[in-house]
């Protein structure tokens, strides 16, 4: 147990059990501790620090109300449970956070028994939930099940589709509306405080079911009027028509930095008899009670390491330029030539850079919520309309539009380009963010172009190639963090579609990559020469449609073929040998081919170069792969993989 004379009160909670045994009036100070203790924590290791501060109060009222983990409480996305965390058993590992071999940025099923679901994509919460509590139902019973979702989590549909079904259902469901950017209905300080503990309690759902029952014997229309009359009165302070209208019973707002507030509320709402689905509105302020967070404009969502007393994040000076700004200023160049060209994100301005783009043209920049689906589909709309939509969305988040990616664009050869950003490992956020799939969700499509950038020069030509492709969709990918410090070109250059380019040539070894591992093939290249082994390391360029010519001339010339990808098997590696193959390549010519991808696992968090080196995508690794296929010494291979 970490022991601090800061927290002496927190250093006595090992679990919400121990919590549990306080006395009411402490739990204020134990949110005091709590909040120094997520600071200090995430002042050491990064991460998502403002969500976290804004639930202090209502992390430390959850636990103490409800029977955790009996009780199943989930936090939607999760990036806000570092306070959980730590409430939860988790206290001395907490400066482990999206480390390797340490504690998940989000919540994790694997992680403890206080995280019933994984998260780490955002509204999927109440699904999760509802489906718990209907388990309850079906097994006999009657453990309470919480979904905190935030208000930006309320923009995906996935969010209504579950309200939907919930409120046709009778499961006991409860949801906390943790309101703490756009408020729905700002809470009205202690009238506000006072309705939502009368709407709750007790007494009042006991004459509220009476006065049902007794309507239920008048006429129709009487009866209609009287229920519409009553949830009118209700529904006026507080706004909740829609959740009411969705089947929910409303209660709220509420402060949820108060517990004089939050505790009754949630008490009742624990203490319902009543069957069926409850919504509690809560308004918090995200980055609550750190001075730096609550001044800065992002409430400090994601932070690097920084001063606890300043609050100053430690930002190394990058050696090269960061992808993610490197697309974002091609396509404000590009887009200063053509007035078509519009940008798309799903609640991602920053994180894909159209922030940057959004500042220089802010009636062409449409950021939709969190709504991939939707994201694709208005793409659509735009080109089917003559426009030229760049959607730039994380590889992982596109997953979530993939019905929209077929359906709506590819079928209709629709020109959407797909910016994807997040290709390949992403390091501290880990599996649930890493950009593993794409090539191949999208390789297989028709009518798809899908490109990858070997450096950040080549990501401005494929910007401008793309931004001149109106013969269909056309994507094309990139990873997170800094380029491998090229020169840059002053202007973008449309490549030739379907065309790679060699770098260097050799005659033994063929090293075809796709995407960033190109500069790992170039230093293995180095390293196999001093084996005697004669390399030609050449950039694919696209995965689809393979330049075939290089292809064949690669397999014809070199005894040894080798794809190398940030990415799972299925893809780039996948089509080229589906390629070699129909074109006779491989028959009786002796070419060994050997497909260097993801593992067949979901790597945990850690740094990209020490993920890449375990994936055995790094140089030493290709070194290794290329002698073990020539056959040569095994202590050597063993040699260069240790």
């Amino acid at each position: 147990m970490t022991t601090s004379s800061k927290t002496p009160l927190l250093d006595t909670i090992a679990s919400p059990a121990d919590l549990r045994r306080l006395m009411e009036e402490d739990l204020a100070q134990v949110a005091d501790e709590l909040r120094t203790e997520t600071i200090s924590a995430v002042s050491v290791t990064g991460g998502h620090l403002g969500a976290g501060l804004g639930v202090i109060e209502l992390t430390v009222a959850l636990h103490y109300v409800f029977d955790t983990p009996r009780d199943r409480l989930i936090w939607d996305v999760g990036h806000q449970a570092y306070p959980h965390k730590i409430l939860t058993g988790r206290r001395d590992r907490i400066r482990t956070l999206r480390r390797g071999g340490g504690l998940s940025g989000f919540t994790k099923r694997s992680e403890s028994e206080y995280d019933p679901f994984g998260a780490a994509h955002s509204s999927t919460s109440m699904s999760a939930g509802l489906g718990m509590a209907v388990a309850n139902t079906l097994a006999g019973q009657n453990a309470n099940v919480i979904a905190v979702i935030g208000d930006g989590a309320m923009s995906a549909g996935m969010a209504y589709e579950a309200m939907n079904n919930a409120g046709a259902m009778h499961s006991r469901l409860i949801v906390i509306l943790n309101d703490n950017e756009m408020s729905i209905a700002p809470p009205a300080g202690a009238l506000s405080s006072y309705l939502a503990r009368l709407v709750s309690g007790g007494a009042y759902r006991s004459v509220r079911e009476a006065a049902k029952q007794l309507g239920r014997h008048l006429p129709r229309f009487v009866y209609d009027r009287a229920r519409k009359t009553e949830e009118f009165a209700r529904n006026f302070w507080a706004g909740g028509t829609m959740f009411e209208e969705l089947g929910f019973y409303y209660v709220g707002p509420i402060d949820g930095h108060n517990l004089d507030h939050l505790l009754p509320v949630l008490k009742n709402v624990r203490d319902f008899k009543e069957t069926g689905p409850i919504l509690v509105h809560v308004v918090t302020q995200k980055g609550k009670g750190y001075a730096p967070a609550e001044a800065s404009s992002d409430k400090y969502h994601g932070v690097n390491m920084f001063d606890v007393v300043t609050g100053k994040q430690v930002k190394p000076k990058p050696n090269a330029p960061i992808y993610t700004s490197v697309f974002a200023e091609a396509l404000v160049k590009a887009a200063q030539k053509d007035d078509k060209i519009v940008a798309i994100t799903a609640a991602m301005p920053s994180g894909t850079g159209l922030d940057i783009f959004q500042k220089a043209f802010p009636e062409r920049t449409f950021d939709v919520g969190i709504a991939e689906q939707h994201a694709v589909t208005f793409a659509a709309g735009l080109a089917a309309e003559g426009f030229r939509p760049f959607c730039a969305i994380y590889s992982t988040f596109l997953q979530r539009g993939y019905d929209q990616i077929v359906h709506d664009v590819a079928i209709q050869n629709l020109p959407v380009r797909f910016a994807i950003d997040r290709a390949g490992l992403v390091g501290a956020d880990g599996a649930t963010h890493a950009g593993a799939f794409d090539i191949s969700y999208l390789g297989i499509l028709p009518n798809m172009v899908v490109m990858a950038a070997a450096d950040e020069g080549e990501l401005v030509h494929m910007v401008a190639t793309a931004a001149a492709y109106d013969e269909g969709p056309i994507a094309f990918r990139y990873p997170r963090g800094e380029g491998v410090g090229v020169e840059m070109p002053s202007e973008g250059q449309i490549l030739e579609i379907g065309r790679g380019r060699i770098l260097r040539e050799g005659n033994m070894v063929a090293i075809l990559s796709f995407g960033t591992r190109l500069a790992e093939g170039l230093k293995a290249a180095e390293d196999l020469a001093a084996y005697g082994v004669s390399v030609t390391v050449a950039d694919a360029r696209f995965a689809k449609p393979l330049d075939v010519d290089l292809l064949l001339r690669l397999a014809a010339n070199h005894e040894v073929l080798l794809t190398i990808e940030e990415g799972s098997i299925g893809g780039f590696g996948s089509f080229v040998m589906q390629t070699l193959a129909e074109e006779g390549a491989l028959d009786g010519r002796g070419l060994k081919f050997r497909s260097m991808v993801l593992p067949d696992l979901f790597l945990d968090h850690d740094k990209p170069e020490k993920l890449y080196a375990q994936a055995g995508l790094d140089a030493k690794g290709i070194v290794a792969k290329v002698l073990a296929t020539l056959g040569r010494d095994a202590d050597a291979v063993k040699s260069m993989i240790a």
